[in-house]
């Protein structure tokens, strides 16, 4: 949303919206879904404009003290002006392109004293754009389309490609504590968990992305490589399918079904002060508070403060979970330049904490475990803090051309003492464990800099882009394996053991004390593209190049010298893509495009072993519709995308041989169906299929961890006549998914249903908010996914019934 400030002394009580002469007229005449509780005036314009998919500019001090009453039902805007006014001693009218708002008596004359109208633009940008954040589609749980990459930010109807921003608002009235939570929306989206750790692990298209590739702000490897927490994100945004040309190759060689993309929060027009106070199922406390500010002659500087912290237990019987966050936002707004930084600090701690089963020597899945059960070890903990920040800038040179620059730096160190399960007995629960303790220390620094130019050519108007970017990665890692020293135990009746000194055999790699350099990636690529907008905008093509060069050194535990010789590999990432508009409301489109990872090592079973294959390039193929209707969207997605392997043949040679191929089809809704009732879901149909395996008996099998089948609907009301209570449910359904290549251990699906309620009122001219949460309502016991580490087939028990409860006062 745009907000501006008007600086003629005059027009001190004047509140106006703007618009194009047409769309003034169209905001008296056009009726429109408005669902509005009681509360501040500043606050239901703010909300009014969003929904009528204007932008709002506001003098706070014309409005301050003033509370609007509920509003709802589908209105002409001039009808909701009128409502939302009552009683305030406020009109409005219709003048130059432009809704203005004033006091009653100055309605006539208050653009005629004090001058001409002098204003700044002040708008709330999470990466330094001119344009800002792409507005809310209706219902606000979603926006309007968001950042494509090196691209910029687009609108959905303008991309050929499948992408969905979820924004604050969802993530507050769902009390999501990470990104894993606010993902668990999205119908192409599964949550899973990395390999031996609480590492937050996605499935998207049936494809791994780990947490490692969350881009924050377009930059890879900058947020907390386990857990990202919910306080500092304005919107996750999650664009389907491979992204080399867009976001560049993945770090960690995986990113091939999408990436999720971070956006910081930035301080808007209105000062803002909120707290929250709330508490969950097992006696866990939780606090934050979120403030912002802008500064500074015509507001052009803004901070954005948020503060976060949880502490206690958690609904699974001997768990702790304790985090601390801190991030600051700030951005400045010149003529011609604009910039915005970041800086985060979390500290988060887990104890006891329900580690992954793995399976051994079994004919079946076991059954899942009663969900509040812990087979955890109780000296098990897995620590992780994390120091990270950007500097953006984005400057115009003229009308036509823009550069940008952008750097990232973070510090992560990681202690882990682990003991995960491994099942020998599918019947009985019998199992074993032993423990694993690690110790990581990750230095990440990145950047990219880059220029937008606006050509026309003839009828065809081209958006060119060029840049610049670079990944540097040293990872530092030592471990301890005392696998030869196992703890028996029982998933059903779990035995609990004193912390186990490490036996004389088990494996050291590297000093625990001090770790050293273990893993040394490089990225660095250059990247061309142009969007070709053809007959008055009706077809956008979309062409372009990433020539990507991936370097990488792999080091010895025990000396901290190269293994093997250097990775040093490139290719060339091509793109086209191309969105034909039926009209307003329909688009199709079709792309082409890659993703890019770095090539296997060959086993310790091939005559060629340690050797590194070529960059695996996975190719996608992906038609499409989408469709905008005002207050509902949607899109149809077909899709195919085939992903190299490797094997080792008779020869004993490894090479890149086999392929998994996905083939699926998405179906995706979202909106406001009529006012008061907000849609959020879809389903997803894979065909995912192991082919050229190697092994006849896993060609055509399904691959681990993916189900055939998967949907979600989430639905949220308002509740008629009563003034801010709304409900809200979800459903979540998983098909089967099998935890080995061979297809012989079947994990069954799951149905899960969370509801909530949350409730708004005004106290003296202040919001408070009150939110309830129950998610897995029926308490259902499952096998929430299957895998989250390529060709691992580990179980990870789903969460038992857990209730949350908070309260939100704006101040």
């Amino acid at each position: 949303m745009k907000h501006v400030f008007p600086r003629a002394g005059a027009l001190c009580a004047t509140l106006l919206i703007l618009a194009s002469p047409a769309l003034a007229q169209s905001v008296v005449d056009t009726p429109v879904s408005v669902s509005l509780p009681a509360q501040p005036l500043a606050q239901a314009l703010n909300a009014f404009a969003r929904q009528a998919g204007l932008e709002l500019i506001v003098r706070p001090d014309s409005v301050a003290g003033r509370t609007a009453p509920a509003v709802q039902g589908s209105l002409t805007p001039a009808q909701a002006l009128e409502r939302l006014l009552a009683g305030t001693g406020l009109g409005f009218r219709v003048e130059e392109g432009a809704i203005v708002i004033s006091r009653a008596e100055d309605s006539e004359s208050a653009l005629h004293h004090g001058g001409e109208l002098s204003a700044i633009t002040v708008q709330a940008s999470a990466d330094a754009s001119a344009g800002g954040l792409l507005g809310e589609y209706a219902g606000g749980q979603v926006a309007r389309g968001g950042r494509v990459g090196v691209l910029g930010a687009r609108d959905n109807m303008d991309t050929p490609f499948s992408l969905t921003s979820y924004t604050n608002r969802l993530i507050r009235d769902q009390q999501a504590r990470s990104v894993a939570d606010v993902l668990q929306n999205d119908p192409s989206v599964r949550t899973a968990r990395g390999f031996g750790n609480f590492q937050e692990t996605y499935f998207i298209r049936g494809f791994l992305t780990t947490s490692d590739d969350i881009a924050y702000n377009g930059l890879y490897g900058l947020l907390p490589r386990q857990f990202t927490s919910a306080e500092m994100i304005e919107r996750v945004e999650v664009m389907r399918g491979a992204g080399a040309f867009l976001y560049g190759a993945a770090p960690s060689g995986m990113g091939i079904g999408g990436t999720v993309n971070i956006l910081p929060k930035r301080a808007a027009s209105e000062p803002l002060n909120s707290v929250t106070l709330g508490t969950a199922s097992g006696g866990q406390v939780y606090t934050a508070a979120d403030f912002s500010r802008r500064f500074g002659e015509d507001q052009r500087s803004g901070l954005r403060v948020n503060v976060a912290r949880r502490d206690g237990d958690t609904a699974i019987d001997g768990e702790h979970v304790e985090l601390d966050l801190v991030t600051l936002g700030w951005d400045w707004r010149g003529e011609r330049l604009r910039l915005s930084a970041d800086a985060g600090y979390q500290n988060n701690r887990l104890s006891g904490m329900r580690p992954n089963v793995s399976l051994s020597g079994v004919d079946s899945v076991p059954v899942a475990p009663d969900a509040r059960r812990n087979y955890a070890q109780p000296w098990t903990r897995s620590n992780e803090e994390d120091f990270f920040g950007t500097l953006r800038a984005e400057y115009d040179f003229n009308d036509a051309v823009t550069g940008w620059a952008a750097i990232g730096a973070r510090r992560g160190k990681e202690f882990n003492s682990l003991a995960g399960v491994t099942v020998s007995n599918a019947e009985t629960g019998a199992a074993s464990a032993y423990r694993f303790d690690n110790r990581r220390r990750d230095d990440v620094w990145t950047g990219e800099i880059g220029v937008r130019a606006a050509l026309q050519t003839g009828s065809v108007r081209h958006d060119l882009v060029a840049s610049v970017s670079h990944y540097d990665h040293e990872e530092r890692n030592a471990i301890v394996m005392d696998f030869m020293n196992t703890l028996a135990t029982n998933i059903y009746d779990p035995t609990y053991w004193d912390r186990p000194a490490f036996s004389a055999n088990a494996f050291r790699g590297g000093d625990l004390g001090d770790p050293g350099l273990f893993n040394h990636t490089r990225l660095t690529s250059f990247t061309l593209g142009d969007t070709m907008s053809l007959f008055d905008d009706r077809i956008d093509l979309i062409v372009g190049l990433r020539h990507q060069r991936l370097r990488s050194t792999a080091y010895n535990y025990a000396r901290s010298l190269p293994e093997a010789n250097p990775y040093d590999d490139s290719h060339n990432s091509p793109v086209a893509g191309i969105v034909y508009k039926l009209d307003d409301s329909v688009s199709v489109y079709a792309n082409y495009i890659e993703s890019l990872a770095q090539g296997e090592s060959a086993p310790n079973t091939a005559i060629n072993v340690g050797e590194r294959l070529s960059p695996y390039v996975s190719k996608q193929k992906e038609i499409g519709l989408k469709y905008d209707g005002g207050q509902i969207g949607g899109s149809l997605a077909l899709f195919t995308t085939e992903q190299p392997r490797g094997y080792v043949g008779t020869d004993r040679v490894f090479r890149e041989a086999g392929k998994n191929r996905h083939r699926g089809a998405e179906l995706m809704l979202y909106g406001e169906a009529w006012p008061g009732l907000r849609l959020l879901g879809g389903i997803t149909l894979l065909d995912a299929k192991q082919r050229n395996t190697g092994n006849p008996a896993h060609d055509g099998k399904r691959v681990i961890g993916v189900p055939s089948r998967q949907a979600n609907l989430g639905v949220e009301w308002d509740v008629p006549g009563t003034d801010g209570l709304a409900l809200n449910a979800r459903v979540i359904a998983t098909g089967s998914r099998y935890a080995d290549v061979a297809n012989t251990l079947r994990a069954p699906g799951w149905v899960r249903l969370d509801l909530g309620a949350s409730y708004m009122m005004d106290i003296g001219d202040r919001l408070l908010t009150l939110r309830a949460r129950l998610e897995n309502a029926t308490g259902l016991d499952y096998w929430s996914s299957v895998g989250g580490y390529p060709n691992s087939g580990y179980l990870v028990l789903g969460a038992p019934r857990t209730f949350m409860l908070n309260a939100t006062l704006e101040f």
